[in-house]
């Protein structure tokens, strides 16, 4: 009898979420649900914000998009990783053992982040440099420098985690779905400290400084002008308005991007010190902030998609292309009418 009650329990799959699985699948159906559908939303939204950057010009006007695009494939291998605990509950069998699946992934994840934390601080002294010194801009920041520092944020950010495979600790919660990482893999307190004073405390402080600098800067600006456009059109007779400058409209984008990362990032580490610190541990508190988290993959693309008007005539110059190149069999054997004055494959904004 009670080997039979032993075989029953191993054969039950670990889930975090306590929510009993369908008996008839033998998977943690919620758990698989939510990982797929960010795993499709991921993928698919950064193959887009990919595609659209490669065929919108006017995108790459602005020196952060070497940045955005340094996040966007980031935020792609982060949805391909996101395949390996949804064929891990599915019951797919991988190559390399539990143990080791589950450190390599939460260190993958805890990496791919990492770059997207990094760069949104970079992007953010980017936009400081540009406000505050407009006249020497250009010299200071230049493509190549621009490649030089999207090295280092990769090369820093496999550096800060590599600890965790000499066991100092966990690096993050992006591992739990696996049992031996919710119950055999805890974390350090030493190693926690490690990763907020080397990443999280010093990217959120370089953030809160520049974006409050960048919009009282952008305020005085607006302030200074609509004085003169008062003086001068009190003694000319018209009215003007005043309206903001592309610097801190682009600004804005940027900062909501910041923003979203953030809040969807903050109880995930809240989360995480507190079971550094005082030992605190919930298994659908780590799965839900974590897989929060993660979301974050997806939802640049689609701040992006809502706030840039550049980026949105080149989705719809993309998406007109796909569609065009779908009705092509179809249509007349001519493709291409000499009356378009458009570049033939759809692309360029």
């Amino acid at each position: 009898m009670n080997s039979t009650l032993e075989s029953n329990q191993t054969s039950r799959p670990f889930c975090l979420l306590a929510i009993n699985y369908l008996e008839t699948i033998n998977f943690c159906l919620l758990e698989v649900m939510i990982i797929i559908f960010l795993t499709v939303l991921i993928i698919s939204g950064n193959i887009i914000v990919i595609f659209v950057f490669h065929c919108a010009p006017l995108l790459n006007h602005h020196t952060t998009s070497y940045f955005i695009q340094t996040m966007a494939y980031a935020d792609l291998l982060v949805g391909v990783s996101c395949l390996v605990p949804s064929l891990s509950l599915l019951h797919y069998p991988l190559p390399l053992e539990e143990s080791l699946t589950c450190q390599i992934f939460g260190y993958v994840v805890s990496v791919l982040k990492s770059v997207s934390m990094t760069s949104l601080a970079c992007i953010s002294i980017d936009r400081y440099i540009a406000i505050t010194k407009p006249l020497t801009y250009n010299t200071l920041v230049t493509p190549w420098r621009l490649r030089i520092c999207i090295l280092v944020i990769w090369l820093y950010s496999t550096l800060v985690f590599l600890p965790s495979f000499f066991y100092w600790g966990k690096p993050g919660y992006h591992g739990d779905v696996y049992q031996w990482c919710a119950e055999s893999w805890s974390t350090d307190p030493y190693f926690t400290f490690f990763i907020v004073m080397m990443l999280y405390a010093p990217a959120a402080f370089i953030v809160c400084f520049t974006y409050f600098n960048i919009f009282r800067i952008c305020q005085q600006h607006t302030k200074e002008i609509s004085e003169r456009r008062a003086r001068f059109s009190s003694q000319s007779g018209e009215a003007g308005e005043v309206q903001s400058s592309p610097d801190k409209r682009y600004a804005m984008v940027l900062f909501r991007i910041t923003s979203v990362f953030y809040i969807l990032w903050l109880p995930y580490i809240i989360y995480f010190l507190l079971e550094s610190s005082a030992g605190f541990s919930n298994r659908t508190a780590s799965f839900l902030t974590t897989w929060l988290a993660i979301s974050n993959s997806f939802c640049n693309c689609v701040i992006y998609s809502l706030s840039n008007s550049v980026f949105q005539k080149g989705l719809k110059r993309l998406s007109g292309a796909v569609c065009t190149s779908c009705i092509k069999p179809t249509t007349a054997k001519d493709p291409c009418p000499s009356k378009s004055k458009g570049p033939p494959n759809g692309c360029h904004v």
